[in-house]
């Protein structure tokens, strides 16, 4: 069966609210929330971004049975990759070991707030360093490294669960996909392609966890979930060649202001109909995933969502 996940998204909620939909979520049924870790939101309309890791921790103490997972963080630059085991550690034992340390590469939006965004091919290098690090400082290991872009003199994290965190790393292509399936216990991609999870596979990712992520707007107005999800989400289908280097949220309205509604409903399915979140929700199943959180569109949504998603859509999405 098919991990069903929820997105505590922080672009578009405060901390206190993404705590009681922590809650909420879990009550509701949902096996997994994951969280989005920026320092900005996509756009202004969102409004919101507070510090992940603090919300993580609130959210660990505040459920019980519900997996957690970061989605994703970048340990290139906002965070040293030694500091990022340290604090995934810390979570997996606040947890009681149900937490994942989800990882990638990051985007100039959030990543430029401590200096200069590095070219793609330097980020790649950056990126490889850095799981090279996490990876054994998570397993308990001392650790002395000297690579191209990160410095550990000497690092060791004491608090750790009896377990090690399992690390999932994203992946666009086939490059990524074979760090996740060298470095990680499972992948992370946004869309439904079969092609991903196939190259994560073919460099040795088999049998390991495939993560998803599903963008939904519920509501019982299909036109307004529409107007709403353009007005925040229009974003989404940019891909990542382009998402990886805009600078703000002034860039990303820029870059969008010629996507209309019907663009962004053809990526995000908007209203009231349970088949259609359904059908979108089975293209990963198909496509091989293992879990997928789903995402809804607006902050003021979310306890309408969690209602109607316990009585309507996670009993359809139990059958799949």
């Amino acid at each position: 069966m098919v991990s069903v996940g929820y997105t505590l998204l922080c672009e578009q909620a405060g901390p206190k609210e993404l705590v009681d939909h922590a809650i909420r979520a879990e009550a509701a049924g949902f096996d997994q929330l994951v969280i989005s870790d920026h320092y900005y939101p996509w756009l202004d309309s969102q409004g919101h971004s507070p510090y992940a890791w603090s919300v993580l921790g609130a959210v660990a103490h505040a459920t019980s049975r519900v997996e957690l997972m970061s989605f994703v963080t970048c340990p290139l630059r906002r965070y040293h990759p030694a500091v990022v085991a340290q604090k995934a550690s810390t979570v997996g034992l606040l947890s009681d070991g149900r937490f994942t340390l989800g990882l990638g590469a990051g985007e100039n939006l959030n990543e430029h707030v401590v200096g200069e965004w590095p070219h793609v091919q330097q980020r790649h290098e950056m990126f490889e360093e850095a799981l090279q690090i996490i990876r054994p400082l998570l397993n308990g290991e001392t650790l002395t490294f000297t690579g191209n872009h990160f410095e550990v003199p000497d690092a060791y994290v004491w608090d750790r669960p009896e377990t090690p965190v399992p690390m999932a790393v994203a992946a666009s292509g086939p490059q990524s996909a074979s760090l996740a399936a060298e470095y990680g216990d499972g992948l992370i991609a946004t869309e439904p392609d079969p092609q991903i999870i196939q190259l994560y596979e073919d460099a040795g990712g088999g049998g390991r966890n495939r993560y998803g992520q599903l963008m939904v707007c519920y509501g019982p107005d299909e036109a307004e979930c529409r107007k709403l999800a353009h007005e925040q989400f229009r974003w989404f289908g940019m891909g990542w060649r382009v998402m990886p280097d805009l600078p703000n949220p002034g860039s990303f309205a820029a870059a969008t202001q010629f996507v209309r509604e019907e663009d962004v409903a053809q990526g995000i399915t908007c209203g009231p109909d349970v088949d259609r979140h359904v059908e979108a929700f089975r293209a990963f199943v198909e496509a091989g995933y293992t879990h997928v959180a789903l995402v809804q569109v607006g902050g003021d949504r979310q306890p309408m969502f969690l209602d109607w998603a316990q009585e309507q859509l996670l009993p359809r999405l139990r059958e799949l």
